[in-house]
């Protein structure tokens, strides 16, 4: 992969206009954008189309957890949107993940396009080890919880997994070369930790594992965003 496809830019915004802005002074450079809830609740599928035709590949996060009949009738309408990647989540189960799986390989073949890759989100990257613990409820280190759904993911048939780059290293060897492993909490060197709690840099963040860095706000809050993307492809290039 090229450096700049390594990236993922998280289009956290709330309006079609601002979305629009952003993708089309980001594209080419940016080879991919994640549309989250705010934006998709917001705007809904026409904008997944209007990026599309930009040349860039979406990545739709709505970290679909429910019943898998319900999970797995919400992919087959996400991957009629043309998703690159498409998320549920870890503690909804085998059943699930499978049903997931199984739904966009199915709509994919009675549309005759590629299958989009359906990855699980394991713990947020927000939550620090004694609210993951204490507040929640979850017992044992957050390292374990992830190696753990990351290897239900897989046995499940999906792609790989959302995950920090601090899980990713023991998540690449456990599961292997191919298994996708998409990483938030990325923040170039010097900028501010915001809401995240387990961050790393773009080049450390390849250097674990990483095939995927979700970057928000360090870009689209820049004052000017092309050259924000450009330093952290420029970081990631010396990983």
């Amino acid at each position: 992969m090229k450096p700049n496809e390594h990236l993922i830019v998280a289009l956290d915004v709330d309006s079609k206009e601002r979305a629009l802005e952003l993708a089309r002074v980001l594209t080419p450079q940016v080879d991919m954008f994640k549309v989250g809830m705010e934006l998709f609740y917001s705007c809904g599928p026409d904008l997944i189309h209007t990026i599309r035709e930009l040349g860039a590949k979406i990545f739709i996060d709505l970290k679909l957890h429910d019943i898998p009949n319900t999970v797995s009738r919400a992919v087959k309408v996400l991957t009629r949107y043309g998703a690159e990647i498409i998320n549920v989540h870890a503690a909804g189960g085998t059943e699930m993940m499978q049903a997931a799986a199984r739904a966009a390989g199915e709509e994919a073949v009675r549309l005759g396009i590629r299958r989009p890759r359906v990855i699980a989100v394991t713990v947020l990257t927000s939550l620090g080890q004694e609210e993951f613990n204490n507040q929640i409820g979850i017992t044992g280190s957050i390292e374990e919880r992830v190696k753990l759904w990351a290897k239900m993911a897989q046995d499940s048939g999906l792609d790989g997994v959302v995950a920090s780059a601090r899980e990713a290293a023991a998540i690449r060897q456990m599961c292997g070369k191919q298994f996708i492993i998409v990483t938030p909490g990325i923040r170039p060197a010097g900028s501010a930790a915001g809401d995240q709690k387990r961050i790393v840099t773009p080049a450390d963040a390849l250097k674990a594992g990483s095939t995927y860095l979700v970057v928000g706000r360090p870009v689209t809050a820049a004052e000017d965003p092309a050259a924000a993307a450009r330093q952290i492809i420029d970081e990631m290039s010396l990983k």
